[in-house]
């Protein structure tokens, strides 16, 4: 095929906005990445408050930034349709036309304002609320989110900015998630009553299920805190799934890119599960989206039960028909970003140079080991309240030492995650990687084949979210016919394989144990003084 109808997929990271232009055959046409400016900068973030607050405009011109760079390398003419995934939950109080507060003027400059990243953990407090306002109802409105309920999540920060910020309180007439608002961005709908909501958003951060008639009902919203009170009716009772399109794009960004007014724009969701739908994920296969955190996904037939402790298990929320279930580590890139900050503080380390050192030491140690509890605990069983440690140090004890202890903290905890699922019941016989790390650091995934005890693919995607955006966009725009047409034609395949060594991954059954060990020490500590 030499031409042929072109889609866009857009995948706003942590740090950064991705966009791809990819042919309906699957034919990589051009990629684009753009950093946030304000985010680069430090601004309206405080690490040790847990605070993490992003700028709509650094999504805006970015995004702006990256589809005008792809677009050069192809006809804008032949652009069918455009999906966009975002992190999540990054929550953002908006206006009655649901502008984010952000944008208007008396608010430009506060963080409370702007779009609380996923990260974001300053309202734990209010997590604990909404959980033992869930633990004591006749009806437990976690129990399709693992049954503990996050700070990184929908109610928890929308709660802990009605009761930090009054003014801000007081102008907010609804919330929106970055996925949902991007995409009634594009296609010129973010009115709170009439945009269209994502299932995976709602289903996994929001406690949305049919089983309730969608959001929590009112009562227990306002028995929480009654600063609740009035939200759920000016936030949705419906949401779609990711192939089902939300309109057509706007006016105005068509006219800024070029692009026809019939061009489509597909639903939203989470990076992670978008990123499992780039690589073509399968029943029995986890999709490991590994960058400063990790987000594992599997879409399975309907386990018929509750999995407790996990992120959720939410009809449709990867591919329609199949239960996505989610799980992750809060913190995974972002544990060896840290380390790399500590001995820089005497002069510029070079991260390669510490993997490469790190790697050739024997995987037997000599006693180092860390829990990689560094933004607290995911899965299982989220508690935003644990935290990192290192343990075994002497004075002998090296930087490439401490640095291999902290990657094998994070694949102890992957590890961890495994068998939570499996048993739970899930089946999960092959692993897949995508995300920067997994294409940047073979030694990190022989790590991890050798650590879990079964083979690591690494997708050939550069940009798997994207990707899995442009499949979507593909879907919505009536390209392909449905999701696993789209993943067939579409998919970039496998760039390289890892295998377990046998005797290896002998030496790290024992370390794993002992790693399970501290663990239970280090909690119980933990809870002891909190």
């Amino acid at each position: 095929m030499t031409d042929g109808r072109t889609l866009i997929g857009l995948d706003f990271g942590s740090d950064s906005v991705r966009a791809v232009l990819v042919r309906e055959d699957g034919v990589l046409l051009a990629e684009s990445v753009r950093g946030y400016p304000r985010w680069a900068e430090g601004k309206y973030c405080d690490a040790s408050a847990h605070r993490f607050r992003q700028h709509p405009k650094d999504y805006l011109e970015s995004m702006d930034d990256v589809v005008r760079e792809v677009l050069r390398s192809g006809n804008p003419a032949s652009v069918s349709g455009i999906a966009a995934d975002t992190t999540g939950s990054t929550v953002c109080a908006v206006d009655r036309e649901g502008t984010p507060l952000a944008l208007l003027p008396a608010f430009s400059e506060n963080p409370d304002a702007m779009f609380l990243l996923w990260k974001d953990h300053s309202a734990m407090e209010e997590a604990e609320l909404i959980d033992a306002a869930a633990g004591r109802g006749e009806m437990d409105y976690r129990k399709y989110e693992g049954s503990v309920y996050s700070c990184e999540w929908f109610w928890s920060k929308i709660l802990h900015v009605l009761r930090s910020d009054p003014r801000v309180a007081d102008a907010a007439w609804s919330f929106t998630e970055h996925c949902d608002w991007i995409v009634g961005e594009l296609a010129g709908n973010v009115r709170p009553e009439t945009m269209r909501r994502s299932r995976c958003a709602a289903g996994h951060k929001a406690m949305w299920h049919p089983d309730w008639g969608g959001l929590p009902p009112e009562a227990f919203l306002r028995g929480i805190d009654p600063r609740l009170a009035g939200f759920r009716s000016r936030l949705y009772e419906k949401t779609q799934t990711a192939d089902v399109p939300v309109g057509k794009i706007s006016p105005k960004w068509a006219a800024k890119w070029g692009l026809s007014p019939d061009v489509t724009i597909g639903g939203s969701g989470f990076d992670c599960h978008f990123g499992a739908v780039g690589s073509a994920i399968r029943p029995g296969e986890l999709v490991k989206v590994i960058g400063t955190s990790t987000c594992d996904i599997l879409a399975v037939p309907d386990p018929g039960r509750c999995i407790e402790g996990i992120c959720g298990q939410v009809d449709g929320s990867v591919i329609p028909g199949l239960t996505g279930i989610e799980a992750g580590q809060s913190a995974f890139g972002d544990v060896y970003a840290w380390f790399v900050r500590m001995l820089d503080y005497a002069g510029k380390t070079s991260l390669r140079q510490l993997e490469d050192d790190a790697a050739r030491l024997s995987p037997a140690g000599r006693g180092v080991f860390a829990i990689d509890w560094f933004n607290g605990r995911r899965t299982p069983y989220a508690n935003a309240r644990l935290s990192g440690a290192l343990l075994g140090l002497d004075l002998g004890t090296s930087a490439p030492e401490i640095y291999r202890a902290l990657t094998e903290s994070t694949v102890f905890g992957a590890k961890r995650i495994i068998d939570h699922l499996t048993s739970n019941g899930i089946d999960v016989h092959k692993v897949t990687a995508i995300g920067g790390i997994s294409r940047k650091s073979p030694f990190l995934m022989q790590l991890c084949a050798d650590v879990f005890g079964l083979p690591v693919q690494v997708s050939a995607a550069d940009q798997a979210c994207a990707l899995g955006g442009a499949m979507f966009a593909a879907v919505a725009a009536g390209v392909h016919p449905d999701i696993r047409t789209a993943m067939e034609a579409m998919n970039a395949g496998t760039e390289y394989v890892c295998t377990p060594d046998p005797e290896t991954a002998r030496l790290y059954r024992t370390k794993y144990r002992r790693y399970l060990d501290w663990c239970s020490a280090v909690e119980k500590e933990t809870l002891r003084h909190a």
